[in-house]
């Protein structure tokens, strides 16, 4: 299959990069910087140039677009013009929508799992409550909106926190993590917010294998199956790493105001797993990424 990738040296675009490559053809995506978008065929663009897109389209002619490109840290997303924002997670989504119509594309669409109410319980499903409480959220959200008026041959996906080690320029909080306690340094941790938290090289996987199904016209919780804290996630690193967990300080994310306050957004991930689609343990996966050979 031929597959574009936008946000390719994202990331989760790089990790795209390397698994969809394996039986596609894929044209990756990538703005500011070029990641490992060198090892494959790439274009650089502003997913905001609408005209170059076109001609991407009607150059490649994609079976599928994987749409990963997003202004995606949510400190970051405050701090800008919220006109920038929304052009980039909602305008260009609504036109990549468009385009995938005309061109007879399928969409995935990477949203978050920063949509729900993040204090209605746990282990939401897909017709939980939505409530975003950042700007970030909120843009994702009017980008499922966008898309699902637009045409119904999508997948939008909820995507839960993703651990691992970000490739080249890329870097996330769990690859800071491993980098301090490894140094012997003491780190702060949150205790209070829950996830199901899914690693890079899974989530990758995943949507391998929802390239290859046929489903159409699904919203789907896109995470592991554990329900779990920062601090959690960082012992289950420890004790697999062989690191100290007594470096570990238990915070409350209470303490860092500027923080959208998102207490619980893990999610039910049972229709992830009704298509066939096998999740591996947080555990697992961590020993997995510790062995990962670039």
């Amino acid at each position: 299959m031929k597959i574009l990738i936008t946000g390719g040296s994202g990331l989760l675009g790089q990790y795209l990069n390397l698994e969809l490559s394996k039986e596609n053809n894929i044209l990756s995506l990538y703005n500011n910087n070029i990641g490992n978008c060198t090892d494959f065929k790439s274009v650089k663009i502003d997913i905001t140039n609408f005209q170059l897109i076109e001609k991407i389209f009607e150059n490649f002619l994609p079976n599928i677009v994987v749409h990963t490109a997003s202004i995606s840290n949510p400190q970051s997303a405050d701090k800008l013009n919220p006109k920038i924002v929304y052009d980039v997670n909602v305008n260009a989504t609504k036109k990549i929508a468009e385009l995938s119509e005309k061109y007879q594309a399928k969409l995935i669409y990477s949203s978050t799992d920063l949509v729900y109410a993040g204090y209605r319980g746990s282990m939401l499903k897909e017709d939980a409550k939505l409530i975003p409480i950042s700007i970030y959220a909120e843009t994702k959200l009017m980008g499922e909106v966008k898309i699902q008026e637009t045409f119904d041959n999508y997948l939008i996906l909820r995507m839960a926190l993703m651990f691992g080690f970000g490739i080249n320029h890329s870097m996330n909080h769990f690859s800071q993590m491993y980098e301090d306690l490894k140094n012997n340094k003491k780190i702060k941790l949150f205790y209070d917010q829950f996830r199901t938290p899914v690693s890079l090289l899974e989530a990758a996987r995943i949507i391998g294998s929802l390239c290859n199904n046929d489903i159409k016209g699904e919203i789907i919780n896109t995470g592991g199956k554990e329900r779990l804290s920062r601090v959690e996630l960082g012992e289950i690193l420890c004790d697999n790493a062989r690191l100290d967990k007594s470096l570990i300080e238990k915070i409350s994310m209470e303490e860092f105001k500027d923080l959208p306050m998102v207490a619980d957004v893990s999610m039910n991930t049972e229709k992830l797993q009704s298509y066939g689609i096998k999740i591996k343990s947080v555990e697992e996966s961590i020993n997995e990424i510790l062995n990962f050979k670039f």
